[in-house]
């Protein structure tokens, strides 16, 4: 990446713009971002450890699936009234307590409690990050901030990943315990506990933003306000959950949602479809996917500079438009390296889109609706995977290894283009208007 370019700053030359809050919370997602994928990667495992069925595994992952959708709107309407740095620091403690929980015991009833709670807690914090980074952005640098924050994350699911194993093994085996045993996945919860209280601590330095502290008027400034007018007719505030436009809300949400339940119907398992497909071992499918994931990283630190070229909503639609044929090639090719590369490609053009979206629905809305519209977003994206989820488990019983996933990749390559269709449909005015006006600026 360029430091500069001749139609706005670079991702990384940006990084000073931020806001000081905004910094912070790009520090609390690196350090609480290597813990989450330590969670994603080892939690199963060390059940698995423990000699837990894979029939009980499934069920404490349903249980903390549904704790983590459950808490979603409470935590966005309970953010609007105490501020989001509160409900920040209240989602690592409690996935804290649920790390401290696995380390004190071993039975059915602690280990569900303490999936839950990492999920609640989880859920918490993921919900605050959009609208915290729009609500402390200025709007020329908000495109850069959440492709670096996406991109954080990407770093950590490969670096937790390779330093998480290593680190934990090696102090097991100095130990002289047994390294494939439940002794280094303790390690590796000690570690995880050490990286939520760093970022505890870097919560606590951002700015106090309860409302009952910050001026109204400052609170209804807050980042930008919606790009068209919501209709007062449609306005609704239930449980403290405010939608000001239900139509406007919905198409935000919408086009993710078949997204997710595309997602959830292959990407879960091209673990199973690559290994299963061509005999790779552990090894080379950790190599594949750590692949992917580098790719990842550089195509969203380069979105920011093909939306501020061609608008939000169109770099979107060329991005994941462009991900479909490399879906298709994952898909039906024969040939390994062709399905490999698909796999980089594909994931990586599909997921740079993700942060200019999120920035795009955030500004879409009032300062009243951001949680609300994170909280949905998230809710129903887990929603889709469970929907994804249960379509491929039908799909692999009724059909078969090679027939069940070829109709999975048709379901995904059709709601992807469904998606993707809707996005330039709905708001590719939106998007031409927001360049006129910078254009014209």
């Amino acid at each position: 990446m360029s430091a500069a370019t001749p139609d706005g700053p670079g991702v990384l030359r940006s990084f000073r713009h931020f806001h000081r809050d905004a910094r912070l919370i790009l520090v609390t997602s690196l350090v609480a971002g290597a813990a989450t994928s330590l969670w994603w990667i080892d939690f199963n495992l060390y059940l698995a450890s423990l000699h837990y069925a894979t029939s009980t595994i499934g069920i404490v992952s349903t249980v903390g699936s549904l704790a983590g959708g459950i808490v979603a709107f409470p935590a966005s309407a309970a953010s609007d009234r105490v501020g989001r740095r509160l409900v920040f620091g209240a989602g690592l403690v409690a996935s804290m307590a649920a790390l401290v929980l696995l380390l004190a015991g071993e039975a059915f009833a602690v280990v569900l409690l303490a999936a839950a709670l990492w999920s609640i807690g989880s859920q918490a914090f993921g919900v605050m990050v959009p609208p915290f980074l729009t609500e402390h952005s200025e709007p020329e640098h908000r495109n850069e901030l959440f492709a670096i924050q996406y991109a954080v994350q990407s770093v950590t699911n490969i670096v937790a990943a390779v330093l998480g194993g290593i680190v934990a093994t090696a102090l097991v085996t100095s130990m002289g315990l047994d390294p494939t045993g439940p002794a280094v996945y303790k390690v590796i919860l000690v570690l995880m506990l050490v990286m939520l209280v760093l970022g505890l601590l870097t919560i606590a330095w951002l700015s106090d933003d309860r409302p009952s502290r910050t001026s109204p008027r400052r609170l209804e400034a807050a980042g930008e306000p919606a790009a068209f007018p919501a209709d007062p007719r449609r306005s609704r505030a239930r449980l403290g959950i405010t939608i000001v436009d239900r139509g406007r809300f919905g198409r935000l949400v919408l086009p993710g949602f078949l997204i997710s339940i595309g997602a959830g119907s292959v990407i879960p398992f091209l673990n199973l479809y690559v290994q299963g497909k061509f005999g790779l071992d552990l090894a080379q499918l950790n190599g594949v996917f750590a692949l992917t994931s580098l790719g990842t990283m550089v195509a969203i630190l380069f979105q920011p500079r093909l939306a501020r070229r061609f608008g939000q909503i169109t770099s979107v639609v060329l991005v994941q438009g462009a991900s479909i044929p490399f879906l298709v090639v994952l898909g039906f090719s024969p040939v390994l390296w062709s399905v490999i590369a698909a796999m980089a490609v594909r994931n990586s053009l599909m997921n740079a889109g993700n942060p200019i979206f999120n920035a795009f629905a955030m500004e879409q809305v009032t300062a009243r609706e951001r949680a609300t519209l994170s909280a949905a977003m998230a809710v129903l994206w887990q929603v889709g995977w469970v929907i994804g989820g249960t379509w491929y488990a039908v799909l692999q019983a009724t059909l078969g290894f090679d027939a069940g996933y070829a109709v999975g990749f048709v379901t995904i390559i059709v709601l992807y283009t469904v998606a993707t269709s809707l996005y330039w449909a709905w708001f590719r005015d939106v998007d031409r208007r927001a360049l006129a006006t910078r254009a014209a600026a």
